[in-house]
This record gives C-alpha cells, structure tokens and sequence, in this order.
C-alpha cells in the first residue's frame, strides 16, 4: 500500500495541512478538538512524518554532529555510548566524525556537517582545532569538550590537574617516593595538564621527578613500561596519563618479571571499562565517561532549543575526577584480592566470576 501523507491525514482529519504540521510539529496553537481529530487521523492512516519534510519546515535535523580526535578505544566508545542514548531519548541521531588530531581534517568535518546537523559537539585536544571549530560553526550551536574550554564558551572540561595531583598524592600516601610519570603526547591539552599536575604534586613533596611520552594508547604504554623497568633507577611506582598507557605498563613491568604493586604500583587516568578488570585491577582516576557524554548531548541540546534567546549558555562545566582505589597501587587491597582469588580457586571458579570490579 502507498504510505500516507500529511495531505491524506488533513483531508480524513477534516483539518487544513497546516493544522496537522501544527499538531505534529508544535509549532502553533491548535484547539485540543482539532488535536484529537488529527491524531486519530495518523493513528488511523498509521502516518509517519517524513524526516525531510518536517526539516524544511522546521529548520531542523534532528541530528547532532560529534567530532572526536578518534574513534578507536574504550574511552570514545563509552563517551558515544553515553551521547547516543541521551539522543535517543530526545529524539536526536547522532552523526560522527574524526579529526585525527588535525585541525585541517577537523575543519572539513565541521563544514561536512553544516546544513545537516541542528549543533556541534566538538572533543579536540588542542587549542587551535577549538578555535577553529568555533569559527567555523558560525551560527550553530557548538559545545566544546576540552580543548578550549572556557573563554566564554559553552563548554565541558575535566579537571585534569587537579585529578593528576590526586593520583600522585595517593602514591605517597602508600610510601612510593620514586614516581615516574607516563605522559600523553606533547601539544595535546589533557596530556600536559595532567603532567603539570604531577610535577606540582612532586615538587611539594619535594621528590624527583622521572617523565617518559607516551601516545595515550596501550602500545606507547607498553614501551614505556619496559623502558622504566630496565633503569637503573627503577621507579617505585608509575602515574600513566590514561588507563589504556597504564595497562601497557602493567604488562610491561609483568613481563620483567616485576610484582603489581609489590614492586611498581600503577595508577591510570578515566576509569575505561577494562579498568576493574584488570588482574590486579587499575586504580585510577573515575570520570564517569558515557555520563559526561549524556550531559554533554544533553545540554547541547539546551543550547539548540534556546537558540536565538537573549541570554545564553557560556558556563564551563568542570568534571571532578573521583580516585579509585583498586590493587595495582595498594599492597593491603592487593593481599585481599590475592586471598580471595585463591578461595575461589580451591572451589572451581575463575577469578573473575563474580567478581566486583569496584
């Protein structure tokens, strides 16, 4: 059968096409006699609205653009998890882009996406792809994750330095005095925040300090951890800045031969699923990923049905990193876990099985 159209549902309503756009779309007043008809009339014709009609007649998508420096690992994973059930529920489709950590492949995103897109969520590392992506958008409206957060920018940002020092602190406070420090790449915001965060905690505490660069991916984590294992100077404890370094490092250092935490304690940085699972499981600082992804849609979301508003959002919301403690860093939890681990192997399960990841 031939799909029914808004003309159709109009002429069995007994109603023009604009009152049935008006019922549909909300976009005017219309008497509840005159809803009741129409809705009958859709329900009855089993009328579904076309997408594009309805953008041309309201000027929007339903869509929202969301531009990531990548798409790979469980970080950006959780954090589209997140956005993508917010949109859901508020009637929104996500379209997603990277930029490669390049400002010029972001700048072609963003224009890709104007005209097909009600608002921008745009996560970038660096200043310059901020500002970019702010200049470019023109009117949409943007929200920024990050790299140039603030300035009188609707923006989200995680309080990296403060979640570094947190980390480091919680390491001396376990007696580890040989810290080193797995950082991510240079030019990139998250990363030399963080690092900046750990040389002030060191610098307090008047320790020396050992800082070896890493990718933010396992690999680069993985060759840094094998480079701290074979010092000298072997270090007491390592901070990666993000889980995914941190779990190579662990491996890095399991491959040595060296005890988590007995010999090198471990700590990453946003709580990524593979985290708790992890034998010994990360400690690590939590951010609460897919949730900062919802609030992010969510408010971006504000932000498009306030456009045109004489007074708008320009708040930088700050994300406080909360410390997990886990057995990669804390020899009484590690002893725990261990005693555990060997009950439930003396009566047939794995270690994992029912296991907290907390």
């Amino acid at each position: 059968m031939k799909a029914a159209t808004i003309r159709d549902v109009a002429e069995r309503a007994e109603v023009s096409v604009a009152s049935v756009s008006r019922v549909l779309t909300g976009a005017g007043p219309v008497t509840p006699a005159t809803r009741d008809k129409v809705m009958e009339a859709v329900e009855a014709l089993q009328y579904v609205p076309h997408s594009g009609a309805r953008s041309l007649s309201t000027s929007k998508t339903q869509t929202i653009g969301v531009i990531l420096p990548d798409l790979y690992g469980e970080f950006f994973s959780e954090l589209i998890r997140g956005m993508d059930l917010a949109a859901r529920s508020l009637g929104y489709h996500l379209i997603v882009s990277s930029s490669h950590d390049d400002a010029e492949e972001a700048s072609a995103a963003i224009r890709s996406m104007r005209g097909r897109v009600d608002g921008l969520i745009v996560l970038s590392p660096h200043l310059d792809a901020a500002n970019l992506a702010t200049s470019l958008a023109g009117r949409l409206p943007i929200l920024l994750m990050n790299g140039g957060a603030g300035a009188g920018r609707p923006s989200i940002m995680v309080d990296n330095h403060g979640g570094a020092v947190q980390a480091v602190e919680h390491l001396i406070a376990t007696g580890r005095r040989r810290i080193a420090h797995i950082s991510g790449p240079t030019g990139n915001l998250e990363a030399e925040t963080r690092l900046a965060g750990y040389l002030e905690a060191m610098a307090r505490a008047n320790l020396p300090t050992t800082v070896v660069e890493g990718a933010f991916d396992q690999a680069s984590g993985l060759d840094a951890g094998a480079e701290l294992a074979r010092r000298a100077d072997r270090p007491d404890a390592i901070f990666a800045g993000n889980d995914m370094m941190a779990v190579g490092a662990m491996l890095a250092l399991q491959d040595a031969g060296l005890g988590v935490p007995d010999d090198v304690a471990v700590v990453g940085f946003d709580d990524v699923p593979i985290a708790g699972l992890m034998r010994p499981g990360l400690t690590t600082l939590r951010i609460h990923i897919a949730e900062t992804g919802r609030n992010a849609l969510e408010r971006l979301v504000r932000l498009i049905n306030a456009a045109g508003e004489a007074v708008a959002d320009t708040a930088c919301e700050v994300v406080r990193p909360e410390l997990v403690v886990r057995p990669s860093s804390d020899p009484a939890t590690h002893a725990q876990t261990t005693s555990g681990d060997r009950l439930r192997a003396s009566a047939g399960s794995s270690p994992l099985e029912g296991e907290n990841p907390q």
